[in-house]
């Protein structure tokens, strides 16, 4: 589903002393299956915008289009169940909103709720629970019995069972430990390619927006500072440094070792072990020209 923000201002508790802008004219455009990253500190206007892609928000001015989904201050769909039914939102902490009795209900909760067959349903679940690393034979246990990073899983698989087309990933890795992050966002990338999901991404960390983003829309202040694509945004360090973001630890290495060797390895995402490939091979011509 094709992602649209146009001149979107959002305003808490207008026209009163507690009035507060939270976001102030944004505008940007994200093509269906784009993987987005959005990035900005604490206050910037993440938590905002991205309530606004499911109705939880409609804007105060401008419009927000989500699929053939239109929402401005005066007009909503007259269908907002449809609407939430096709994105699905992993806000922080979700096993903080497990509730039911079992594994099973837990995650079949949403589409339910949305009118999902049963038969569809436990099809569903089979085909998440290998995605998300729970065993088929944990269903009928209580979540609660969990570990706090399979509580989690239990959690992402009651929005992926929805088969959003839209998944909002609030800082989904808050909490979990270095190995934590790295499966969770590997999984959700790996879900990114095989469904062609829209992919939002709200987060603090700029490895994981380098990594896994094709496209990166930094906020400040309630504005859009800056968009583009990764490797451009993260190329220009006293931008950054304006808003107190910091460039990627690989990018740093890449820019240090071309001040050391004289010799510019392009990031173009690749991975650590391509990197490493590509200095190998760097260190082998030098060798080979002495």
């Amino acid at each position: 589903m094709d992602i649209s923000f146009k001149n979107v201002s959002y305003t808490y508790q207008p026209n009163s002393p507690f009035a507060h802008q939270a976001l102030d004219d944004v505008s940007f455009s994200i093509p269906s299956g784009t993987y987005v990253a959005v990035i900005g500190h604490t206050g910037s206007g993440k938590s905002t915008l991205i309530q606004h892609l499911n109705g939880l928000l409609r804007p105060t001015t401008g419009t927000v289009t989500i699929g053939d989904f239109v929402m401005s201050r005066t007009d909503k769909p007259k269908d907002m169940k449809a609407l939430r039914s096709r994105v699905g939102v992993v806000f922080q902490y979700p096993e903080h909103q497990l509730f039911e009795e079992t594994i099973a209900k837990d995650i079949a909760f949403g589409p339910k709720n949305f009118g999902v067959s049963d038969d569809v349903i436990k099809q569903r679940i089979d085909d998440i629970l290998p995605t998300v690393g729970i065993h088929h034979d944990m269903l009928e246990r209580s979540p609660f019995e969990l570990s706090g990073g399979q509580m989690r899983r239990v959690a992402i698989a009651g929005v992926l069972a929805i088969k959003p087309e839209v998944l909002v990933l609030d800082e989904p890795t808050a909490g979990l430990d270095p190995r934590g992050q790295r499966d969770v966002m590997d999984m959700f990338y790996s879900l990114h390619k095989k469904e062609k999901m829209t992919t939002v991404l709200v987060t603090h960390n700029m490895e994981d927006a380098v990594k896994y983003a094709d496209h990166i829309i930094i906020l400040n202040q309630g504005k859009k500072y800056l968009e583009g694509k990764p490797e451009t945004i993260f190329s220009d360090e006293d931008t950054l440094q304006q808003v107190q973001l910091d460039v990627p630890e690989v990018i740093q290495f890449l820019w240090k070792y071309e001040q050391k060797f004289g010799h510019s390895i392009p990031y173009n995402r690749q991975s650590i072990t391509d990197i490493a490939q590509a200095i190998k091979e760097h260190i082998k011509e030098v060798g080979n020209d002495e």
